[in-house]
């Protein structure tokens, strides 16, 4: 049996991030031979990683960030188990990792992220050998990225929440931040009425006509009624037609023209652990 010094259990650490235990004995099962003790961690790390994987994996952290002179914005959210996982710094660094290579590929959807090689393994590798070692599910929830003429990215405090905003023109980037924080406080269904989807029309329309049935209006106004409150709620859930929170009074679209005539959002994009 090789000798195994606490130096070569350190060594093992430090490549592959499992515990000191995991290590002595990976080593000790492979004889001190490296290569094989760094296999056996993997092997481990994926049989946990498969046993967890029909878990519920609600905490992570949400990333974004702007690159070409703010005209692309990327933002990933990488989702594991726990909060205490969520604060360590190695997961942290994971998901730093993927949002870099993010902007590095600009991948069109989730399955072409992690398909991204960084050192010879693919992202989804990496996820599930960090879920391994850390013994809890890990998935890319989110992928997201929106070119304009200038885009915004804001990262909420703690990292549970993220935004992009899209603008049509170049501005001062604090214009831009103002209303991705908006975005991110207030949550819109879309940019103006035309950018609602018709599945939250309908249901909106519904709701809309349930409360006056429920109210005793006649069957006959119902309709007219149901469409006042959609009116309503375009008015309080679009963000161009939302009240601007830093100021108050005033819609975040004359906000816009405040700044510079013509300016608007011309997409946004939103992700919540909470979501």
């Amino acid at each position: 049996m090789a000798n195994i010094s606490a130096a070569d259990v350190a060594k093992l650490r430090k490549i592959t991030g499992a515990g000191m235990m995991d290590c002595k004995k990976a080593l000790v099962e492979a004889d001190g031979d490296f290569e094989r003790a760094k296999e056996l961690i993997r092997e481990k790390g994926l049989a946990i990683a498969n046993k967890r994987a029909d878990r519920e994996a609600s905490e992570g952290a949400v990333i974004a960030k702007t690159i070409n002179n703010n005209t692309v914005g990327v933002m990933i959210a990488l989702n594991c188990e726990t909060d205490f996982v969520a604060k360590n710094e190695d997961f942290i660094a994971l998901a730093n990792t993927i949002l870099e290579a993010a902007a590095d590929n600009l991948p069109d959807n989730i399955d072409e992220l992690k398909a991204i090689e960084i050192d010879g393994q693919s992202i989804g590798d990496l996820i599930t050998e960090r879920s391994g070692l850390t013994g809890e599910k890990m998935e890319v929830a989110s992928y997201e990225k929106l070119e304009a003429a200038q885009v915004a990215a804001y990262i909420h405090m703690g990292n549970k929440l993220a935004t992009l905003v899209g603008l049509n023109k170049e501005v001062d980037p604090q214009i831009g931040m103002n209303i991705a924080m908006q975005v991110a406080a207030m949550n819109p269904a879309g940019v103006d009425k035309d950018s609602v989807s018709e599945d939250i029309v309908a249901k909106e329309l519904e709701i809309g006509r349930e409360q006056a049935r429920l109210e005793g209006k006649a069957e006959q106004l119902l309709d007219k009624i149901a469409q006042g409150k959609l009116q309503k709620f375009f008015k309080e859930n679009t963000l161009l037609n939302q009240e601007f929170v830093q100021e108050g009074k005033i819609s975040v679209k004359d906000y816009l023209k405040k700044q510079e005539p013509n300016l608007t959002v011309v997409d946004f994009k939103r992700y919540g652990l909470s979501n």
